[in-house]
């Protein structure tokens, strides 16, 4: 029998597995002595590995942060690295459906985590199935590593790497076909007001996704309405005015988009400051705001702009919100993979500040890169070219982050395949079932080229 029809043959209960996957809640949630992420990617975690144990395989639970299935025997080990933590998803953020009941719908499930990244594990936990349906001679272990807080800091992996070490050979199904080889470096980094008078503002979802809604209120007569509500029709923006007895509250709905391709997104905070300031509102945190990112998503006004061969850098403001008076808001930097994080912030330190606001730098990771030639990334693309006959769409550089940075000897590849958009932290996220079965005999494939390195 052909791996295609071995897969064929899991149809139901990869199904079947994910919609169970998704219906947990894995959004990190309070940590507590035994659940450092929260219940949620705690109970995730636990019910993959049951999932595994039931299939046979050794199963190992590293403190509820990470865990991992293995299979084979010998010195190298070969790792699957997925993640079974999610970002936020509300129904009345422009869902469908309830985003934590895995609906089908003409050949097609949607819910939170069905690309991103529970229905690439499901797949690999077929593909491991398959691979021991085959019978071949597996002289490498091969481990499935499942971790729990990739989306807000990856410290479940950090903490699989300080209890089992790295891997001689592996890819993270979290990224895009056939392979990504290299992924820019990133800047974490805060804006707080210093003066303003704005009443409150709350916006936002995470600090790696584009905003797509915010809500501020402002003192009545303190703007032009005509001209705000101008500027949001020009801009074919959705929002909401409503007059209060001393103040104003305005709710503009952006395009939620992944902060590394922020161009694919509607930031509304930054349209929700721009519209203000165009209405005469008269704020030095606007003011700020405006001249330090207006609607750009280049960096070019905090004099970051820049790009190599391989693409430019992008700066995404994720999340907004106001206490005790001072707002403060998120910025992610996502650059170029052939400078250092250092080069960068240097070209931001004279435009750090001013008397409206301030920006603070609070982390640098530095890019990853592999030579398109390396034996990994070979064999990974040779795998996706049997399975797929696609000799045209070659390995990338992306803008966003996953486990590869993490863990040594690994790059990501799959789940996305080429110009595909699966609204992967947007509403509506979701996954073709046959793309489910054919990432699972591309990942068979895969195994068994690193399997004869």
């Amino acid at each position: 029998m052909d791996v295609r029809s071995m897969v064929e043959g899991y149809r139901d209960e990869i199904i079947e597995r994910l919609g169970k996957l998704v219906s947990i809640n894995s959004v990190e949630g309070t940590p507590t002595e035994d659940a450092p992420f929260g219940e949620g990617p705690k109970k995730a975690l636990v019910t993959a590995l049951s999932m595994l144990e039931k299939d046979g395989f050794k199963t190992v639970n590293l403190d509820n942060y990470a865990g991992y299935a293995e299979m084979g025997e010998g010195s190298q080990l070969i790792g699957i690295v997925g993640h079974l933590d999610v970002v936020p998803a509300r129904k009345e953020d422009g869902w469908d459906t309830d985003p934590f009941v895995m609906c089908e719908k003409d050949g097609v499930l949607y819910g939170r985590g069905v690309s991103d990244d529970k229905g690439a594990i499901v797949a690999s936990m077929i593909a491991l199935k398959v691979i021991r349906d085959l019978g071949v001679d597996v002289k490498k272990r091969i481990r499935l590593i499942m971790g729990t807080n990739e989306e807000t800091g990856s410290k479940c992996l950090a903490h699989y790497v300080e209890k089992e070490g790295s891997v001689d050979y592996g890819f993270t199904p979290d990224g895009d076909f056939p392979g990504v080889h290299g992924e820019k470096g990133m800047v974490a980094a805060v804006y707080r007001s210093k003066k303003t008078g704005i009443r409150a503002i709350e916006g936002g979802t995470a600090r790696n996704v584009v905003c797509p809604k915010c809500t501020i209120r402002v003192d009545r007569c303190s703007f032009s309405k005509k001209m705000l509500e101008d500027y949001f029709n020009n801009n074919n923006l959705e929002y909401s005015i409503e007059d209060g007895e001393n103040t104003v509250e305005i709710t503009l709905t952006g395009v939620a988009a992944h902060a590394s391709t922020p161009e694919l997104g509607t930031n509304a905070i930054s349209y929700l400051m721009c519209g203000l300031k165009e209405a005469g509102y008269q704020d030095p945190f606007v003011d700020f705001y405006c001249s330090h990112f207006g609607t750009e998503y280049d960096g070019k006004s905090v004099g970051a702009k820049c790009s190599d061969e391989y693409g430019p850098l992008t700066l995404n403001n994720g999340v907004i919100s106001m206490k005790d008076g001072v707002i403060e808001g998120s910025i992610d930097i996502r650059f170029p993979v052939t400078l250092h994080s250092k080069q960068v912030v240097k070209m931001m330190k004279d435009r750090l500040e001013d008397e409206g606001g301030e920006i603070e730098i609070l982390s640098t990771v530095e890019p990853l890169f592999f030579d398109p030639n390396s034996p990994l990334v070979a064999s990974l693309l040779e795998a996706y070219q049997e399975v797929t006959f696609d000799t045209k769409t070659m390995p990338m550089v992306i803008g966003g982050g996953t486990y590869a940075k993490g863990i040594d000897n690994t790059i990501a590849f799959g789940c996305a395949f080429p110009n595909k958009d699966y609204r992967i932290h947007n509403a509506n996220e979701y996954v073709e079932i046959d793309e489910l079965l054919l990432q699972a005999e591309i990942y068979v494939a895969a195994i068994l080229k690193l399997l004869n390195l």
